[in-house]
């Protein structure tokens, strides 16, 4: 009896180990294991260069399970077979004695394994995968070398198989931004990133996808200064508008002819000295950027000519708007930005409605509303683009659209521009319905 256990506890023990290994190794993470080796830890290295050619691993692996499987067919039941027989003999007739003791040895193996070899083995390792893979990495090394000659054997013949069926090549471990957005995403639901910093991550993957027209200050906003102003109009314009940089165009806006920064016309006016904007110690050379640059590119702009205001331009080399440095800021850090410090473009009303700012951009807009995608999205940046888009029309007061669940209603308009939209949650259906009134 004591040799019989023994057997199956061996065989248990086999099936457990390799059970374990399997599923430590898959689940042990790349990123994880990288930071061990940075650590100095050899065993890591050990098993990432293991992961290069994980089939040889997986082969091992299945030959081990394979033959703890049969021997274990072939002697657990056996191994049990006469004791259970032996017990039941005064209680069962001759001819049912053999079947049962059989059936009970069978039942008893097969419980033992599925509970002591595969379930709790699976459960430990995919509780603790990189530290149970550091265990076993030595000891399947030295398989692997064993079974050497099966495993490329075994290697050859899989890899035959599957040519056949046209499926070759191996899987490319990369990380790709879904796999970042997933991970993050995972992160702040079990409470390990607060709600700001998933938002925070989620807007730095935001800037490569995002164009300067959704952040820009739009052109019918922009206060600029005439090269021909006198300095009583020039100190007017900046005591109207407190920006820290204004355009200096001649006549027009589309005819820059340079920037003026503020400060520089404070101190001369602490000077006392004559303020002149044809003055070549006041202007500054502009930079100047296509509408097309997403905000990753015009922030790599920004730091590649040591500028933070820059002039964007169409392909008409016609002036659309201007963006600035802390307009990029204000795009990644989104709501972790001070209401204070940036236009309050979207206000809700209550719990169903709110009052949308006509040059909001789109992407701010899915945020508030929790829209996944608007339709055709590529033809326009701001919420007034999305209603002039569907309404294929210039719209008036009153010009609706339902769309998911909502329903975007014009509400005032200056010189034919949508200034501002009211949204009010609706159970519309989905699909995008337009009403002229």
């Amino acid at each position: 009896m004591t040799t019989s256990i023994l057997i199956i506890f061996c065989l248990i023990v086999a099936s457990a180990f390799f059970t374990a290994s399997e599923i430590a190794f898959a689940a042990s993470r790349r990123l994880k294991l990288q930071q061990l080796v940075d650590d100095g830890e050899q065993k890591a290295a050990q098993l990432l260069a293991l992961k290069q050619h994980p089939g040889h691993f997986f082969t091992v692996v299945t030959i081990g399970l394979n033959a703890v499987a049969i021997l274990a067919g072939i002697l657990g039941e056996s191994a049990l077979t006469p004791y259970i027989r032996d017990t039941l003999q005064p209680w069962l007739a001759a001819n049912l004695l053999e079947q049962v003791s059989s059936l009970l040895s069978f039942i008893s193996v097969t419980a033992l394994f599925v509970l002591f070899a595969d379930l709790i083995p699976k459960r430990v390792a995919m509780m603790i995968p990189e530290s149970l893979a550091l265990v076993i990495v030595r000891p399947m090394r030295l398989l692997l070398l064993i079974c050497h000659p099966l495993v490329w054997m075994f290697n050859g013949l899989a890899s035959t198989i599957l040519r056949l069926f046209n499926l070759h090549g191996q899987h490319q471990d990369e990380i790709t931004p879904d796999d970042v957005y997933a991970m993050v995403a995972a992160g702040a639901e079990s409470g390990a990133l607060r709600k700001q910093e998933h938002q925070l991550i989620e807007n730095v993957f935001e800037l490569d996808t995002r164009t300067v027209p959704s952040a820009m200050t739009a052109r019918d906003s922009i206060i600029f200064l005439d090269h021909a102003d006198d300095e009583h109009t020039i100190k007017a314009k900046i005591s109207a508008n407190p920006h820290s940089k204004f355009l200096v165009c001649e006549d027009v806006i589309d005819r820059v002819i340079g920037i003026v920064d503020s400060k520089d016309i404070l101190l001369h006016i602490i000077q006392d000295q004559r303020i002149s904007l044809r003055s070549e110690t006041l202007l500054r050379t502009p930079l100047m950027i296509p509408d097309t640059l997403t905000l990753s590119e015009t922030l790599d702009s920004f730091n590649a000519s040591r500028q933070d205001f820059a002039i964007v331009l169409n392909e008409y080399a016609l002036v659309v708007g201007i963006i600035t440095l802390n307009d990029v800021m204000n795009t990644l850090m989104g709501d972790l930005v001070s209401p204070y410090m940036i236009e309050e473009q979207i206000i809700q009303r209550d719990e169903h409605s709110w009052l949308i700012d006509g040059t909001t951009p789109i992407d701010d807009v899915m945020r508030a509303l929790a829209i996944d995608e608007f339709p055709h999205s590529e033809n326009y940046e701001t919420i007034a683009g999305f209603m002039m888009f569907t309404l294929r029309k210039i719209p008036k007061r009153t010009d609706s659209i339902q769309f998911a669940g909502y329903k975007f209603e014009v509400v005032d308009i200056d010189s034919y521009k949508i200034d501002q939209l009211l949204v009010t949650k609706t159970p519309a259906p989905t699909s995008t319905e337009s009403s002229n009134d």
